[in-house]
């Protein structure tokens, strides 16, 4: 069942080291979970990565959403009654602003868009909005169904929750503008959770697994997979549920960041075609 451990999460890990040099990794596409979702096609391009920098992240962060910002980063994270938004200085991990959100929602993916901060939660169908630099609450907003992954393009918000469809949302009065099915070949790829807007497509963490899938917004199609296989090294996390999840890209640096629920280390990687 998804995340049903609530506080039996919160145990303890090991601290997140300082910046480290380049490490590459090669692994195969068939290193991924023997019972993943997603199609292992060859059809389309498989990609491996390079560790440009590594920084400390908070072990008990259960992140749901990461966004880049002003140099530092914006996250949501979840649990029951231990979910947050805060905002975390990029160099050493330190939490320099921080929002508990109420207690009865288990907090999910969250976007930055058109000066306001998006945020989902899971079951409760309702959304927060809040000034980007108090984090003070603005709004609220309701959707149908789960939330999971949260980010946007030019004129809307796009929001997955955990099938393989997307949902193209207006985020003037929060319709849903259109849908899209994610299909690798022609297997749908299920449970898709935080995404992030990249250059034209959709980056979408798919739950449990070591890969990111990166999506055609237009058609649902996989255009190819990113194979973080060996991002931590054994014994960083022990629990079940410290798994990769949160995806910030920088559009100024053009940098990109990918870390995990529980996870003491966050990743600043480039992408190297298998």
């Amino acid at each position: 069942m998804r995340k049903l451990l609530g506080t039996l999460l919160l145990a303890s890990f090991f601290a997140g080291c300082g910046a480290a040099g380049p490490q590459t990794n090669s692994l195969p596409i068939d290193a991924a979970p023997p019972n993943a979702n997603a199609a292992r096609s060859g059809a389309v391009p498989v990609y491996g990565y390079e560790v440009v920098n590594t920084f400390p992240h908070d072990p008990e962060a259960f992140t749901q959403g990461l966004v880049f910002h002003n140099g530092a980063l914006i996250e949501s994270t979840g649990l029951e009654r231990h979910s947050t938004l805060r905002r975390v200085e990029l160099q050493t991990g330190k939490v320099l602003q921080k929002i508990d959100v109420p207690p009865y929602f288990f907090a999910e993916g969250m976007t930055l868009f058109e000066g306001k901060l998006y945020q989902l939660t899971w079951k409760g169908e309702k959304g927060f909005i809040y000034d980007p630099q108090t984090f003070e609450k603005t709004g609220e907003f309701t959707y149908t169904g789960e939330g999971w992954g949260l980010t946007h393009d030019a004129d809307s918000l796009i929001l997955s929750d955990g099938s393989n469809k997307i949902r193209f949302i207006d985020p003037a009065d929060y319709h849903v503008k259109r849908v899209i099915s994610v299909l690798d070949g022609n297997r749908p790829v299920l449970e898709l959770n935080e995404l992030e807007y990249v250059k034209g497509e959709i980056y979408a963490n798919v739950w449990h697994q070591n890969r990111i899938a990166r999506i055609d917004p237009q058609t649902g199609s996989v255009k190819g997979w990113i194979d973080f296989s060996g991002l931590l090294k054994p014994g960083d996390v022990t629990n079940d549920e410290a798994v990769l999840n949160g995806i910030a890209y920088d559009e100024a640096g053009d940098r990109l960041f990918v870390t995990g629920k529980l996870w003491p280390k966050l990743f600043e990687v480039k992408l190297k075609q298998k």
